[in-house]
């Protein structure tokens, strides 16, 4: 695989995830993972970051989907740190809004190097057919712990929950896509730093 794309496998006692992901892809995504729901997320991410993804997961779902969607996020995670590599030539910083009918969520990316979630959404129910909207927190702290960003997600408004959800992850995979595209103009770590 060349330097945009990486390959993840994470094994527990509790989990087996497998994680494939394509920076320059085509939205193209094949996810077999216990939470039909999730799926439909994470085709969202793919579909808008036009990235490539294959995710396929087991775990101790006889508990709950807990350890499963947070290491579904962990693995996902170490993957998009792999397939940015250095961040050589990333634009680095991505943001998008994204409104389906009433609701409407921004979300804000930096490839910082620091880990930082900042989850401002209050869902207006608890559950999405079988699946817990806590979860989603969980899901995404594991991502940025893992891919080294700091994150900015805010849920705008909204009174259908499934609609929440949705703009959130769109808007993901939107600000993904930016964040990760090649600086047309500059080869070089984005920081004065000289490194992320």
């Amino acid at each position: 695989m060349d330097a945009r794309s990486a390959r993840v496998q994470r094994d527990t006692k509790e989990t087996q995830i497998a994680v494939a992901i394509n920076l320059d892809g085509s939205g193209q995504a094949r996810l077999e993972t216990p939470a039909p729901f999730l799926d439909h997320m994470l085709d969202q991410i793919a579909r808008h970051g036009l990235i490539d993804l294959d995710i396929t997961a087991r775990g101790d779902t006889e508990i709950d989907l807990h350890h499963t969607v947070e290491d579904i996020g962990i693995t996902l995670g170490q993957a998009l740190a792999k397939a940015v590599g250095d961040k050589k030539g990333l634009m680095r910083y991505g943001h998008a809004y994204v409104p389906l009918d009433e609701a409407l969520s921004r979300v804000v990316i930096d490839f910082s190097g620091r880990p930082s979630l900042h989850w401002h959404v209050d869902f207006p129910r608890a559950r999405i057919a079988d699946f817990d909207v806590d979860l989603f927190s969980e899901f995404f702290q594991g991502l940025v712990n893992h891919a080294q960003l700091t994150l900015h997600v805010d849920a705008l408004r909204g009174r259908n929950a499934h609609h929440v959800a949705e703009t959130i992850f769109k808007a993901f995979g939107r600000a993904l896509r930016a964040a990760v595209e090649r600086d047309p103009r500059s080869d070089a770590i984005p920081s004065t730093k000289g490194s992320l």
